[in-house]
């Protein structure tokens, strides 16, 4: 199936590892140019030397100040555009309810600030394309996991601003999803798991729990959603 994206330009936050990583290869694999906005430059550059297509952009996602520039030096990379905003960096980080108010706002910042600012920056660019944003929420949002109220509260708040968006953006042709994965083995679970005291018991219960093959999902196949998402071939799905 052609997804037809080739040529257009896909800022990716957090591209260098994991998930990220992934949706990095698959946009690759249809022509697509990734752009990769984090604060892993070396990890970014190997992929994207790796693949043969791309740039890197290095920023700490929380610097508002920075993040701005980052979206300019983007653009610039891109030839004058962005086509596609691909919301992907965050972190289950622990806050839970016992930590400092401050430790939650931080927590926030981590996690759903610079989706909402970069969506902001990108605004002009998204409109004048008919372009698209897929954020990568968690199930986490949606069950609750005890101990990470700081994460569950900017998963719940990406997915409801991915409603708004959809709805705020629909009059310019802008679509606007979500995808929410469960259990996906990447890099920052594999060092979870690392920290327990039985880490292959533990990853056998989990996968037990899992109807669809008591497996965890491949960053692969999560990529492959989010490139189908960003592509005409889903031209009338939003919200």
């Amino acid at each position: 199936m052609n997804l037809h994206l080739e040529g257009k330009s896909v800022l990716v936050t957090g591209g260098a590892k994991g998930i990220g990583e992934a949706i990095v290869r698959s946009f690759a694999a249809e022509g697509a140019v990734p752009i990769i906005v984090g604060r892993n430059p070396d990890e970014a550059r190997a992929l994207l030397d790796e693949i043969g297509i791309g740039h890197s952009v290095h920023c700490e996602l929380t610097d508002l100040d920075r993040l701005e520039g980052a979206v300019r030096e983007a653009r610039e990379l891109a030839g004058g555009r962005i086509d596609i905003l691909i919301n992907n960096a965050g972190v289950n980080d622990g806050v839970g309810l016992d930590a400092a108010p401050g430790d939650f706002v931080a927590s926030l910042e981590r996690n759903l600030i610079h989706p909402f600012a970069l969506a902001h920056h990108l605004l002009d660019d998204l409109r004048s394309t008919r372009g698209c944003i897929v954020n990568i929420g968690s199930k986490v949002a949606e069950t609750g996991q005890g101990g990470t109220s700081g994460y569950a509260a900017s998963k719940g708040g990406l997915n409801a601003l991915t409603r708004e968006w959809a709805l705020d953006l629909a009059r310019d042709g802008v679509r606007v999803n979500c995808v929410v994965p469960a259990e996906v083995m990447t890099p920052l679970y594999e060092k979870w798991l690392a920290k327990l005291p039985d880490p292959a018991g533990t990853k056998a219960k989990i996968e037990s729990t899992i109807p669809l093959g008591h497996r965890f999902t491949e960053a692969a196949e999560i990529a492959d959603l989010v490139v189908f998402l960003a592509s005409s071939r889903s031209g009338h799905t939003t919200g």
